[in-house]
This record gives structure tokens, sequence and C-alpha cells, in this order.
């Protein structure tokens, strides 16, 4: 015979019902990732410099551009030996090895414990041993926000590492184009300072003849002084550079070949041909602001989560044993199952709180991301800008350098036909270096430019073997 609830308990009942599924379904609604919408321009403002008709320059070894193998070496070496690089990916291999474990919250746990347990009265003491078994379900969204914050920690650790690469990167071919720079100008510096000194001696002879004034010797000595002083400052530019090229590259003393005296590397034709987006998309501190947007995410789901209850199936199995007359009875084995329930109640409203704080948490990541964005399209664009008057400059000083080399070879010709004196000559011979000196000091700067422009579009070579390990941001 089938029996009926009275009409009003049947009404609480359905009413619990009801109540039960619509909390399921509201903690059901997770916590979603809001829009990024980074704000990229339509095209860049300052024109990217370079020749149209060259292959576009990769941007992830846009060094190889200037073409000096010895520099490529350089950089891989770097990047195998660099001790922060090498912390920086153990920094990611650990964030890895988290992300892998970071759902084991929701599977069976078990546990094995024992304890020695003394009886009160003193007349006796027990061995206990048992198992443990606990299994949270994974409702309300926890799971996803554990997940994000797991992949949030990992992203973080990558854009390090990025950092990391792209920091030493840039410092090892500033550092080698500082180098040969000023090993060029030393060579530069010393014929300067030969044509001073020749200079002085032609003086000496013309004031002892009576056709030039102590005055005009005195300046060509003060002159020389000056010249001489001026190699002071690269060759210490050589040391310093050498010294900190060996420390990117992990060793106590630099090569001895890198102080032999060698060219300026040749940047060539080079164009950037990617769209705004995927050059930025690499930057660090852009992909840092993506995973700290996925971590305030995560954080908003557990706050979000931690407003229902939290529900959990365990169970436990317990033996003892009387250490002392080591009898076990049947009856001293505990068994007991069942669920594990936390439900808030009291502090309902701090957790609703802490809800609606960690949702504008979010919503104020997703700002600073946009802000990360903007930063990075206008460091871009002032490095397109430094880029491209620095080239100009460069231009005009190696016309000027040519002009000059032009007129000293014909100031040596009207030498050898006796139409100037030899003090002439050195005079130019003078004019032409110090072109030259300003010529290799403009080709250092736009070389230096060049590397300016790839930091801020994020150049950095990515660590091919752990790439493919790498989780994606997505749900």
């Amino acid at each position: 015979m089938t029996r009926c609830l009275p009409h009003g308990r049947t009404r609480g009942l359905r009413w619990l019902a009801h109540a039960v599924l619509a909390t399921a379904v509201a903690g059901c609604a997770a916590v979603k990732v809001p829009p990024l919408q980074p704000p990229l321009p339509d095209h860049w403002r300052h024109s990217t410099v370079g020749s149209g008709a060259a292959v576009p320059t990769d941007l992830h070894h846009w060094w190889h551009a200037f073409g000096d193998r010895q520099l490529d070496a350089l950089v891989d070496q770097a990047l195998a030996g660099n001790l922060d690089v090498a912390q920086a990916l153990e920094h990611v291999r650990a964030a890895r090895a988290m992300h892998k474990a970071s759902e084991a919250r929701f599977r069976p746990q078990l546990r094995a414990t024992t304890i020695d347990a003394i009886d009160p009265d003193a007349s006796a003491s027990f061995f206990v041993a048992g198992f443990d078994a606990s299994w949270e379900l994974n409702l309300f969204g926890r799971g996803q926000a554990t997940q994000r914050l797991a992949r949030a920690d990992v992203a973080t650790a990558d854009a390090d590492l990025r950092a990391a690469r792209l920091s030493l990167v840039g410092e090892v071919v500033r550092d080698w184009i500082d180098l040969r720079a000023a090993q060029q100008q030393l060579g530069v510096l010393r014929t300067i300072r030969d044509a001073r000194r020749q200079e002085y001696a032609l003086l000496q002879v013309r004031q002892r003849l009576k056709l030039a004034g102590l005055d005009e010797v005195e300046r060509a000595r003060a002159a020389l002084d000056q010249a001489e002083s001026a190699l002071v400052e690269p060759g210490e530019a050589v040391d310093a550079s050498a010294q900190q090229l060996a420390v990117l590259l992990g060793r106590p003393e630099p090569d001895t070949d890198w102080l032999q005296p060698h060219p300026l590397p040749s940047l060539g034709d080079w164009r950037a041909g990617a769209v705004p987006a995927d050059l930025l998309r690499a930057r660090p501190d852009i992909l840092r602001a993506e995973a700290e947007v996925l971590r305030a995410a995560g954080e908003a789901g557990l706050a979000h989560a931690n407003r229902f209850p939290s529900l959990a199936l365990g169970g436990s199995l317990v033996w003892s044993t009387n250490l002392q007359t080591h009898r076990r009875t049947n009856d001293n084995a505990l068994f007991s199952t069942g669920p594990i329930i936390d439900i808030p109640l009291f502090d309902w409203g701090m957790r609703a709180a802490q809800d609606h704080a960690r949702r504008h948490e979010l919503q104020a990541s997703v700002l600073a991301y946009r802000q990360s964005v903007l930063q990075a399209v206008a460091a871009t664009e002032t490095a397109l800008g430094g880029l491209q008057a620095r080239t100009d400059d460069e231009r005009r000083c190696a016309d000027a350098l040519a002009a000059l080399t032009h007129a000293d070879a014909v100031v040596a010709r009207r030498v050898d036909l006796k139409l100037a004196s030899p003090l002439d000559r050195e005079e130019s011979r003078i004019a032409r270096g110090q072109a030259a000196q300003a010529s290799i000091q403009a080709r250092a700067r736009r070389d230096l430019a060049f590397v300016a422009l790839f930091k801020a579009l994020g150049g950095a070579p990515p660590p091919a073997t752990e790439l493919a390990a790498r989780p994606e941001h997505r749900d």
C-alpha cells in the first residue's frame, strides 16, 4: 500500500528540492574570463625602417640580420650557459610539475596512519593503525578555478623565462656592438693621435725656423695630450664589454679572441613584416599581464565556489591493539563512511563580499593588461622612430666621411706635387679621422636602436624543448 505525505510536508520537500537545484545551478555558473580586447593600432605611425625588398626579419632570431657568425655563436652559447636563464627555466619546470598535480585535490585520497594511544587512567596503552579515505567532489567550478590558478603559475614562469632570454640576447648583442665599436674607435683615435704627434713635430720645426709662434706649438702640444687622453675611454670600454660578455655566457673570463680588433657587425637590409598583434604578443610583460588575468579569474572562481557547500565522500578503517596484553578482539575494528558537507552559514555574507571583491580584481587585471599593451605600443613606436632617426644620422655621417676621404686624397696629391705643406696633410688626416669616429659612433647607435626595437617587440627565442609541454590558456 502506498502511503502519501501530508500536503504541507510535500510542499516543504518540493521547496527544499527547488532550493537545492537552484543552488547547484547558480554554483555551476562559473566565473568567465572577460574578453581582453587589446588596444592595438591598425598600423604603425612610424614606418618599419628597412628595405622593402629585403626578407622579413625573424622576430625570434632578429640578431641574424647582422650577418655575424661569431655573434650568432655567442648568442647560442649565452642561451645555453647563462645562469639567469637557467634559474628561470627551473622555475618553469617547477610550475609545470605543480600544474600536473593541480587536479589531485578532486581525486580519491587514501592515507595510512599509526598512533600510540594511552588510556586516560594510565592502565593500558594501545597501538592504533588504520586508513583514511576522502574524495572531494568537483562542484560549483572549484576544479576549473584551481586549474586556472595552476595555468597562471605556468604562464607567469614562462613569461619570466622569455623575459630572461629577451634581456640576455639584447645584452649580448649590445655588448658585442659596444666591444667592436670601441675597438674601431681605438684604431681611429690612434690615427688621430699619430697625426697630432706629427703636427706637433712639424710645428716645432717651423718654430725653429721662425715660421710659427710659440702659441701654435703649445696648442699643438695640448691637442696631442688630448688625443692621448681620448684613448683611455674606448680602451676601458673594450675591457668592460668583454668581461660583461663572459658573465652573460656563464664564464669566469673573456675569450682572448674577443679582444682582437674586428669590424662592426654589418646590419644589412631588413624589414619588419608582421602585423602589430603578431609583433607584440611575444612581449614578456604582456604575457605576464595575461597570466595575471588568468590568475584573477581563478581566484574569483574559488571565491564564487566558496559561497556554496563543499561536498566530499569520506571513510575510515581503524584497528587497535592493547600493547600490554597484545590481545586483539573482534570488536576493536571500527569502520565508518559517509558524506562530508561544509555549508557556509553565519559567514555567508563575508564569502559573498569576497566573491564581489574578486570579480572587481578580475576586471582590474583586464584593465592592467590593456595598459600593458598600450605601453608596449608606445615603446615600439618610440623605438621605430628612434631607429629611423639613427638610420638617417648614420647615412649623413657616412656621406660626410666619404667627402672628407675624397678631400684627404686630394690634399695628399697636392702635397706630393709640392702644392701643399705636410702640415696641411696632417690636418686633413685629423679631419678625416674625426669624421670616421663620428661615423663609427653613428653606426653603433643605429645598431643599438635596432636592438632596442626588437626588444620592444618582444623578440626572444622560445626554448624549443620546453614549448611542447606548455599548457594552453584556454578553459
